[in-house]
């Protein structure tokens, strides 16, 4: 009986593949692949020759009975286009299936995308949460956001770079102005890191568009940022008044500490000095 082994593959630069990773492409019968021309780039590039078989999320009810099929002759290998297979890619449900047929699964560890963008994000690495993709629809997007809002650890998530500027808005509203890291394209030639607060990265993409493979990483809730209620936020909104201090000052100090996104603190702000101004 044969073994399937989850083979991690790069998510760029095709020199981060390991040693291991090679001899077992090497040595299994069978190769299951998101896009096997994606794959077939990098067997090419390392003289391997081996049969292909795509495995992705549409057919991956069709390609499990053949895979367990070719277990049964021998070891079979499954990648995706970069990176951990399995992980935000098709994997699960075979290989459940596999571990239910009474085979074995190995992993082959090596590049992910999620855990090499923390790693370098310079924010807290000791708790983090990954939720891969966000939501498409905006209202699901904006109910997933605030389930996670008071979460103290980092997330992780993963972003297609035409919703990126919409998701960091959504983020704003939900989270107050957190800081962030977005990874873009890491290891190849355009490699990117960008650090800064959510509203600062929502005015850079603004400007230029960005491409590539993209990943999140946001600070989790700290105490400074902990979620106030009204009549606190409008407690201290009106010290600052009383101390003469401009409007524009007091919603970039209050911002990061009451949790509010700037936009809502500035009209918060207004409101209260037409109420006063009424009431004199």
């Amino acid at each position: 009986m044969g073994k399937l082994f989850l083979v991690a593959t790069p998510i760029g630069n095709l020199d981060d593949i390991s040693y291991r990773a090679l001899k077992i492409l090497e040595s299994v019968s069978v190769i299951a692949a998101e896009d096997t021309r994606h794959t077939l780039k990098l067997l090419n590039h390392y003289q391997i020759k081996k049969p292909l078989v795509s495995f992705y999320d549409h057919n991956e009810n069709l390609r499990i009975p053949l895979i367990l099929e070719a277990l049964q002759q021998g070891d079979v290998a499954l990648v995706s286009d970069g990176g951990t297979p399995a992980l935000n890619d098709p994997g699960y449900d075979l290989v459940n299936a596999v571990i239910q047929a009474g085979f074995s699964v190995s992993p082959i560890p090596g590049p992910c995308a999620p855990i090499a963008a923390l790693i370098t994000s310079g924010l807290p690495t000791h708790q983090f949460l990954y939720l891969g993709f966000l939501p498409r629809q905006k209202n699901a997007r904006t109910k997933s956001l605030k389930n996670i809002v008071q979460y103290p650890f980092t997330l992780l998530f993963l972003e297609a770079p035409h919703r990126l500027t919409q998701t960091l808005i959504d983020m704003l509203e939900a989270f107050g102005d957190r800081r962030i890291v977005i990874a873009r394209e890491m290891t190849k030639i355009h490699e990117e890191f960008y650090r800064g607060n959510i509203s600062e990265a929502i005015a850079h993409y603004q400007e230029s568009a960005p491409r590539g493979e993209i990943t999140l990483v946001v600070e989790g809730v700290q105490k400074k940022t902990e979620i106030w209620d009204d009549d606190k936020i409008n407690t201290i909104i009106i010290k600052n008044l009383e101390a003469k201090k401009s409007v524009k000052d007091i919603t970039n100090e209050l911002s990061p500490q009451v949790g509010l996104p700037k936009k809502q603190l500035y009209q918060r702000i207004n409101q209260l000095i037409a109420q006063s101004q009424k009431s004199k």
